[in-house]
């Protein structure tokens, strides 16, 4: 078995491990044990006697502290699972090796294109190894690239004793991309002050800031008659979530915001003439931007129910996640460690938001701050995904260069 921080990858993206957002088991799907049982394996073998899978899905493992004085103890994490937006079995990874610049065509499926004016992130790319899918499916640098990276880091942490660090944890998680990847977590266990996902994209980025989150649910009571007498009495719930939808703003959606706009989004709609259901996500960077973008939603809903009085409807807010940057800035030195790290690893950091949410924003309001540093993946959740050699590499000696810096900052 060799080491490199690509032969970890190539290694774990051929294990499918898709969550299910419909599914109510703790992980979504057994499946994600299969990269976990591997990891243990992997761990043990580097030498981190603790490691473990539980019975969740979580996988926990400890290098021991080797500096002569007290450093507090961090924590890498990254999530096992890949998104249940495109298929992630049977993935074949390709490598386009010495990237000379142009389009990617894809070689399972020839219309499948990554271009260059779409991913403009390829022009700083060129000479690099390029890892990509063959296009019938996702590749999974969402999120284990980061996994590579931590594993790799883990091994060159331990074989390197004259590396001064303190304590570092490391944790693997599942369920990260159905909004579930922290519900389980044993924050005693793991025994940790401060956390680093390792989620992010371009090299040199990291994020402090995410959206604020919540879902909402709207239930729909229609009126179902007979269709050859409905004349003047059906009310068609149908017909109405599809009202809802139409009125929806359409300045207010992910396809047509950017930088720090939020939005409304519908994700689903189910339902029958008598009853339906719509199930929404509402983001923005702050609790006051989804407060507001809720009540024209519900506003909405109440307009378009007035030409229904037959009808009646439910609105429910469920809380999902909240901006972890007034978490965060109660800590700085997370982030000045981080951006030092960054610094000596070759890069020009980059602070920024996400327009998303991580498993540290969940954490970092569990009482463990954890913001989130670049994986080097893009295109996440799709067919064109990739992620480059280099930029692995590059996360890798963040890391490393991370554990360092905490230890001389004791």
């Amino acid at each position: 078995m060799t080491d490199t921080v690509t032969d970890r990858f190539l290694r774990y993206v051929v294990i499918d491990t898709q969550s299910d957002p419909t599914s109510s088991t703790q992980p979504s799907t057994e499946k994600q044990k299969n990269l976990g049982r591997l990891l243990v394996e992997e761990l043990l073998a580097i030498g981190l006697s603790d490691a473990h899978l539980d019975e969740h899905g979580y996988v926990y493992a400890t290098i021991p502290s080797n500096a002569d004085k007290p450093v507090p103890v961090i924590c890498f994490c990254s999530h096992m699972d890949t998104a249940p937006d495109f298929t992630g079995t049977n993935v074949t990874p390709q490598i386009v090796r010495n990237y000379g610049g142009g389009d990617i065509r894809l070689s399972g499926d020839r219309q499948q294109i990554i271009r260059v004016v779409d991913h403009p992130a390829l022009n700083d790319q060129i000479g690099n190894d390029i890892i990509t899918t063959d296009g019938t499916t996702l590749l999974g640098a969402d999120d284990k690239a980061g996994i590579a990276e931590i594993m790799t880091a883990a091994k060159i942490l331990v074989d390197n004793p004259d590396i001064k660090h303190g304590t570092i944890k490391i944790l693997f998680t599942p369920d990260e991309e159905i909004g579930r990847g922290v519900d389980k977590v044993d924050l005693e266990k793991l025994g940790a002050r401060f956390a680093y996902t390792m989620d992010g994209e371009t090299a040199g980025h990291i994020e402090d800031e995410t959206f604020s989150a919540d879902g909402v649910e709207i239930t729909i009571q229609g009126v179902a008659i007979h269709p050859g007498f409905a004349k003047g009495k059906m009310e068609n719930a149908i017909k109405i979530a599809g009202a809802i939808i139409n009125r929806l703003p359409k300045n207010v959606a992910p396809e047509t915001t950017e930088g720090r706009e939020g939005f409304v989004h519908p994700t689903g709609v189910t339902g029958s003439m008598e009853k339906a259901a719509l199930n929404l996500i509402v983001r923005d960077f702050n609790d006051d931007g989804l407060a507001a973008k809720e009540a024209i939603l519900e506003r909405i809903v109440q307009e378009v129910m007035a030409d229904y009085p037959g009808s009646s409807y439910g609105f429910r807010v469920k809380p999902q996640y909240r901006n972890m940057k007034a978490i965060l800035d109660r800590h700085p030195e997370i982030i000045q460690n981080a951006v030092e790290a960054i610094r000596r690893a070759g890069m020009e950091p980059v602070r920024g938001s996400i327009r998303g949410g991580t498993d540290g924003s969940r954490l970092s309001f569990m009482n463990l701050p954890c913001p989130n540093i670049f994986a080097g993946g893009h295109a996440f959740h799709s067919p064109l995904e990739w992620v480059s050699r280099q930029d692995m590499e590059k996360a890798v000696k963040t890391i490393v260069e991370l554990a360092k810096i905490w230890e001389e900052r004791a």
